[in-house]
């Protein structure tokens, strides 16, 4: 009875998930018709703190600068907001201009794309999760403009031609994060204000599958917190091992039997690995065991297989040992992923097991369900991070959806290139699985976009020696009608921890790289301002 006593007051104390920072910026990438003239437009911060109630201040910063990568600062707003569970936004009229010069003038911003870059952190005592970065495009454009040429997919093109006698591919849009009931999703929209208690809403993964098939995807990951099987966000001391693992188990099932029922989805269970506060969610694709780290009362693990929390290098070993797949959520590049006190720490465990990184995500508690979301986390900074240390992901652009609306608050979607399966079959979850283990994914804010980076014919997320000229190519089409606006190849060296760099805005480019390691990916907006991400190519480049 005394440990049940400290295990309830623990909980009580534990940290919940999803009590961090949260912080957006909604960019409009063009200016209305009426604003032709000065492009002006308003920037509308959005910023939430759900601490158990409690507020913070939180100081942000904005920065617009440009034309293209390498440009300057044009202008700077920043400020302090008390912000708490129920959040606080700020509105930003942008009238065009720069900020005054050294003799008081202000130009007219001249056109091209421009970067927005805001930082948002809160006040001290707070963990290092509380800074965030989003950084996102806008367009300046007062004259008609030429935009890049890039070679095209058929549209509408679903099966990919062949490349350089590689097998054909089919292109399966998914949404690889999102939570039902099993943990702290799936209530209905009309009820959903944030995280649920978990296993209290209505809506299971049944429902899930059913809802995202119904509304055009051909996959959804229904992917649960492993620390929430004992139906507790802290630690339920009367739980019960079997529970837990029944749950586990019972979800497996019913993924497995959708996707027979239904051969043209294909629906996954899995979970949700890891806290925010002091760790970093990541998921984990493909294991039949459920991982934990919680007791009960007695003393019982609440899972079938221990993994400490906050141990990534542990984990990672044995994700790697048991083949697991993994994909870092909404990655944050101070203070989550630690291994040795090293954010986004490397490790070879981790470089073969982790195979995706979230680079866009919508918010995670959107009731919208007709795609139009405007609240968007970007993540490529991060991404580029761990790509920097040496980790092989390619990125994936996903919901965390915890309302009832899977896969419908946005148009984004996570693309893999699978293996193409004989006439008239279905893709099959191993086929799926080896195609994130290639990394044969592109991620996307439109799921009608097509992207695809080769470098010297063979396909993006491929490794390979080369020697001489490299040549980089980037194919793309959109069954919609939209255009690109811009393309950007960009480049960094695997295992320098070093910064990510664009080396061309062309579609095409050809070039001898230094001798060494390098990774290459492009990043392709288009015409209404949503990007499409390839997965990177790894070149060592021999003397």
């Amino acid at each position: 009875m005394l440990l049940l006593t400290w295990s309830n007051t623990a909980a009580a104390q534990a940290p919940k998930e999803h009590s961090e920072l949260d912080a957006t910026v909604v960019a409009p990438f063009r200016a209305a018709a009426g604003a032709r003239t000065t492009q002006a437009r308003t920037f509308v911060l959005h910023l939430a703190y759900p601490d158990e109630g409690r507020t913070h201040a939180v100081r942000w910063t904005l920065t617009l600068s440009g034309p293209g990568p390498q440009g300057a600062v044009l202008r700077h707003w920043s400020g302090t907001k008390q912000v708490g569970a129920g959040g606080q936004s700020v509105n930003l009229p942008w009238d065009g201009h720069a900020d005054a010069d050294a003799r008081g003038r202000r130009m007219l911003a001249p056109d091209g794309l421009y970067q927005l870059r805001l930082l948002a952190m809160a006040d001290a005592g707070t963990p290092q999760e509380a800074l965030v970065e989003q950084q996102w495009q806008i367009q300046v454009q007062r004259r008609a403009s030429t935009a890049p040429r890039v070679p095209a997919f058929q549209a509408g093109l679903q099966q990919l031609p062949n490349l350089e006698g590689q097998p054909g591919y089919r292109i399966v849009y998914a949404n690889l994060h999102s939570q039902t009931r099993h943990s702290d999703g799936g209530a209905a929209l009309d009820a959903c204000h944030g995280a649920q208690d978990p296993q209290t809403a209505p809506y299971g993964p049944i429902d899930a599958y059913q809802y995202a098939q119904q509304h055009g995807l051909d996959a959804l990951l229904t992917s649960e917190h492993n620390h929430m099987y004992d139906g507790s966000d802290g630690t339920n001391g009367a739980a019960t091992p079997a529970e837990a693992i029944a749950l586990y188990q019972t979800g497996l099932a019913e993924a497995a039997a959708y996707s027979a029922a239904h051969p043209g989805f294909l629906a996954l269970y899995g979970m949700e690995w890891g806290v925010i506060n002091k760790g970093g969610h990541l998921n984990i694709f493909n294991s039949e065991q459920l991982l934990g780290w919680e007791r009960n009362a007695q003393d019982q693990l609440l899972a079938d297989v221990e993994t400490p929390k906050g141990d990534y290098a542990g984990l990672y070993a044995l994700m790697r040992e048991r083949g697991w797949l993994g994909q870092f959520n909404h990655p944050a590049q101070t203070g989550q992923f630690l291994v040795d006190g090293q954010p986004l720490g490397y490790t070879p465990d981790g470089n073969a097991a982790m195979v995706l990184c979230e680079v866009m995500n919508t918010s995670a508690f959107s009731t919208n369900d007709q795609e139009t979301e405007a609240r968007r986390s970007n993540y490529e900074a991060a991404c580029n991070q761990a790509l920097a240390a040496g980790y092989h992901v390619a990125f994936s652009s996903n919901q965390d959806n915890h309302c009832a609306n899977w896969g419908a608050s946005y148009g984004n979607r996570t693309a893999v290139l699978v293996a193409s399966p004989a006439a008239g079959m279905p893709v099959s979850r191993d086929s799926f699985l080896e195609a994130l283990r290639a990394r044969r994914v592109f991620a996307t804010m439109d799921k009608h976009a097509q992207l695809l980076l080769t470098a010297n014919g063979k396909l993006m997320g491929e490794r390979f020696d080369n020697h001489g000229p490299l040549h980089l190519a980037i194919s793309f089409s959109n069954s919609a009608g939209r255009q690109a606006a811009a393309v950007a190849i960009f480049h960094g060296v695997p295992g320098s921890n070093g910064s990510v760099t664009q080396v061309s805005d062309q579609a095409e480019v050809t070039f001898t790289p230094a001798p060494g390691p390098h990774f290459y990916y492009a990043r392709l907006t288009q015409d209404d301002g949503n990007l499409v991400w390839s997965a990177p190519v790894w070149v060592n480049q021999l003397p």
